[in-house]
């Protein structure tokens, strides 16, 4: 029995960090740099790992050095890997990050394996489907693949949270199918049609995705903080005060967070709450996946605020 399991991306982020972001055809120089694990499956499956979650990856990589990396990654943090297989034909992921001074960033990625995991190959990781409390996905592998672990995962009773990263338009169906979905501001507004860009506005793009079918929705309220909305209520998760160096895995931190906590009973505003503290931390550190926290740095941050 699986408390998460993650299907999704995974990569080698290449991140470098300057006073600005380049504008379109600037060159700029930078100040430090950083070659790390990530992609938003495999980050989703080590945040929840380090919250004491039982966690598995499904997932595609190359047949690479880059691949190694990702696997040797997942097992020192405990994640079951065998269902993260490899392509003989297609590089590992890679992300191109950039970011600033103010931890603002940008990034660019080549999907390679990730754009070969089919339906099929979630099939064959049925076992870990239909063990699993929560399947958590992201929107970055081909949407054949995602709507099949949703698939599988429904019918053995398991709860689906969905990162919609990117963000589009999804079906009705598989709406209905989502225990709680979490996107940020550019993600909601392609999901709903509807602007995001305060509290008000982040409230009205979650009701409209609770409306057509999903049971709970996080969105972010810009730079504020989140609205969390289900059938029948509703909690504002201000922004915790840190100082922040990167918000690169911020959105990971928060959604792994959220599904641990739901794996684990936890009512939806308090794993809110621990998802917003998760989030904060991962903005005090450079990088994706080597800045999501353990559980008792998430507590001693909830004790102390």
């Amino acid at each position: 029995m699986y408390d998460v399991v993650v299907v999704g991306k995974a990569n080698i982020d290449y991140l470098a960090r300057g006073a600005e972001l380049p504008r379109p055809g600037e060159g700029i120089n930078g100040d430090d740099f950083q070659e790390a694990c990530g992609g938003k499956g495999a980050n989703q499956a080590v945040g929840a790992a380090r919250l004491g979650a039982r966690v598995a990856l499904i997932a595609r990589i190359g047949n690479d050095h880059r691949g190694s990396r990702v696997l040797a990654a997942l097992k020192a943090d405990g994640v079951d890997a065998s269902q993260v297989t490899c392509d003989d034909t297609a590089h590992t992921g890679v992300a191109l990050c950039q970011v600033d001074a103010r931890g603002n960033k940008q990034i660019l990625s080549a999907a390679g394996a990730n754009a070969r995991l089919t339906a099929a190959m979630v099939r064959n990781a049925s076992p870990l489907l239909k063990s699993c409390k929560i399947l958590l996905c992201q929107l970055g592998v081909p949407f054949e693949a995602f709507a099949e672990a949703v698939r599988i995962a429904r019918s053995a009773g398991a709860r689906v949270v969905l990162d919609p990263a990117p963000g589009f338009p999804l079906p009705q169906e598989i709406l209905r199918e989502l225990e709680v979905v979490r996107p940020n501001a550019l993600e909601a507004q392609a999901m709903t049609g509807l602007a995001v860009v305060d509290k008000d506005t982040a409230r009205a793009a979650a009701q409209h995705l609770v409306e057509h079918g999903a049971k709970a929705a996080a969105v972010q309220a810009g730079k504020d903080g989140d609205v969390l909305v289900w059938r029948g209520g509703e909690t504002w998760l201000p922004r915790f005060e840190v100082q922040r160096v990167d918000v690169t895995g911020a959105g990971d931190a928060f959604a792994s967070a959220l599904a641990s906590c739901l794996a684990m009973g936890d009512e939806l505003p308090r794993a809110g709450r621990f998802a917003s503290a998760s989030a904060a931390l991962a903005t005090t550190r450079l990088g994706a996946q080597a800045s999501l926290p353990t559980r008792a740095q998430v507590e001693a941050l909830l004790a102390r605020s």
